[in-house]
């Protein structure tokens, strides 16, 4: 009867894990939703172009904060069910961040490569806003069953990429506002992409365990 019990429940978790992601997925494409609902009804302000760059990068961020809070959940909460949603937080933050980036090309750049390279080498938040995309591509392509069984060890070295990403994704943030003295909200941001990232000192994952 123990079995059999432990197998119903195990369906009933799995379901409920794949109608929480379903929910989820829906729920992460609302801000690019909103974005097409403005600019259909001319809601994007002064300066579309600005608006939606701003956008599409906040959220990339907010997506990765998002990724980075998954581990401290699990470690206060004790389930591993948080895990199972970090792959698609993740997917999101860098669809989000893909998104960021092609306005800017398209857009801004009108699709010049050698403007693009000149105004990444240039310009230091967008020097640290392409390091932060050419990071993020690596962990996409491997955010996959197949990609963890052939890497092996290898995946999650690859993976602590983030960490880095992190904190080049601030560097961008922080020189793009610090142009236009506005760095409030990207010190709430910074203050939590540290205390996430604090939260994972093996002392203090000592004591959540403990």
């Amino acid at each position: 009867m123990e079995p059999f019990l432990y197998l119903a429940y195990y369906d009933v978790m799995q379901a409920n894990i794949k109608l929480s992601k379903t929910i989820l997925f829906f729920i992460a494409l609302m801000p690019l939703a909103r974005l097409l609902w403005l600019a259909n009804d001319d809601g994007l302000g002064a300066n579309p172009i600005e608006f939606i760059t701003r956008s599409t990068g906040a959220w990339a961020l907010v997506f990765l904060c998002i990724t980075l809070a998954m581990t401290p959940m699990r470690m206060i909460t004790g389930s591993a069910s948080w895990i199972k949603y970090r792959r698609m937080l993740g997917l999101f933050c860098f669809f989000y961040a893909c998104l960021h980036f092609g306005i800017w090309f398209y857009l801004d750049q009108s699709l010049d490569l050698q403007a693009m390279i000149h105004d990444v080498l240039k310009r230091p938040f967008i020097t640290m806003g392409f390091l932060s995309l050419v990071l993020l591509l690596p962990l996409a392509f491997t955010s996959n069953q197949w990609a963890i069984r052939k890497l092996g060890r290898r995946w999650t070295l690859l993976h602590k990429l983030v960490y880095i990403i992190a904190c080049t994704a601030i560097a961008h943030y922080w020189w793009h506002k610090a142009g236009k003295n506005d760095l409030g909200t990207v010190a709430i941001y910074a203050g939590v992409i540290v205390g996430l990232l604090f939260l994972r000192l093996p002392a203090i994952r000592r004591w959540f365990v403990a």
